[in-house]
Parts: structure tokens; C-alpha cells; sequence
């Protein structure tokens, strides 16, 4: 016997406009992105007062990478996910074409962005090590910042860039006026 269960329907959305949706889902992604990748960070980093990039047991890649990763994979899934379900539910300005195959969709750009992402973050962190010194210990407060500022700015980023992406999909909504002749 097989048992199937349907999830729930969305929560009915209120009109507004897509720029005015995503400003505020933005907003909701970036406050609690900052700051619990920043008090995670310090608290990691507190324990032994400084951190390196890679060496040691708390270094900034083990808290960067993952995050640099799975944060774009995340929002990139989530956010073309509202946008389609606030296009269904006629609360933004737009509609999206019927022919998309949305977990494709959803599925290769969060792959993407965090291959991207995460490649661009290592890169930039082997860069780093090159250029320092070995022996080079990195203030444990600044990192923690730096985490939490790298956190909000994939939030920003990863809510336009899978929109942007999307809207090739997406059409204006038409209103139809009829016109009775007398």
C-alpha cells in the first residue's frame, strides 16, 4: 500500500512588483546570512586567538569553502523557486513561460554558481597564501568580518543573478480589455 502525500500549496502571496519582492526577500537572506557566518566564525576563531588560511584545526578555508559552496547552491534553488511560485500565484508583474523545465533549471545554475563560487573563493585563498608569509597569523576579529561581509555579498548576489537568468524565461503579464461594439 503506498501511501502519497501531497505537500501544502504555498502561502497566497500579496501583489507587488518583482523589484520590490526581491529587495525585501534580499533582506531576509542578508541579515541572517551576515550575521551567523560572522558569530560562527568568531566563535571558531576565538579558541586559539589567530587563524591561518589552511594550517591548524579552525583555518578560514574550513568555514569559507563550505559556505562559498552550498550559500549560492541554497539561495540559487530557493529564490527561482518563490519567483515561479509568486508568478503562479499572479503576485508579481511576470509570468513564466510553461515550456521551462524548472529543476532543470534550478538544478544546473546551482551548480554552477557553486562550483563558481567556491572555485573563485579557493582561488583566492591560495592567493593569499601565496603572497603571505607561512608563518603569517591572520587576526582571528577580522576574519570573522570578512566571513560575514563575504556571506551578505553572495546573499546579494545570488538573489539577482539567478533572476536575471530567469527572466529570459519570464514575460510581462497582459491584461485583456474587451471591447463591446454597439
Amino acid at each position: 500500500m503506498k501511501f502519497k502525500f501531497k505537500p501544502p500549496p504555498p502561502k497566497k502571496l500579496k501583489k507587488t512588483t518583482l523589484k520590490r519582492f526581491l529587495i525585501r526577500r534580499t533582506i531576509f537572506y542578508v541579515l541572517p546570512n551576515v550575521f551567523f557566518n560572522f558569530i560562527i566564525a568568531y566563535a571558531s576563531f576565538q579558541e586559539l586567538g589567530y587563524t591561518h588560511f589552511f594550517s591548524g584545526t579552525q583555518n578560514l578555508a574550513r568555514l569559507t569553502l563550505p559556505m562559498a559552496i552550498f550559500l549560492p547552491v541554497v539561495l540559487t534553488i530557493d529564490i527561482i523557486n518563490r519567483v515561479i511560485i509568486a508568478a503562479e500565484q499572479e503576485a508579481i508583474e511576470f509570468t513564466v513561460d510553461d515550456q521551462l523545465n524548472k529543476k532543470k533549471l534550478m538544478t544546473k545554475l546551482s551548480i554552477l554558481h557553486g562550483v563558481v563560487t567556491g572555485s573563485l573563493v579557493l582561488s583566492a585563498l591560495l592567493l593569499a597564501q601565496y603572497n603571505l608569509s607561512e608563518y603569517y597569523k591572520l587576526d582571528a576579529t577580522a576574519m570573522a568580518v570578512v566571513v560575514g561581509v563575504l556571506a551578505g555579498v553572495l546573499s546579494v548576489v545570488f538573489v539577482y543573478l539567478p533572476v536575471w537568468r530567469l527572466r529570459r524565461w519570464m514575460g510581462r503579464r497582459c491584461i485583456k480589455i474587451s471591447i463591446e461594439n454597439q
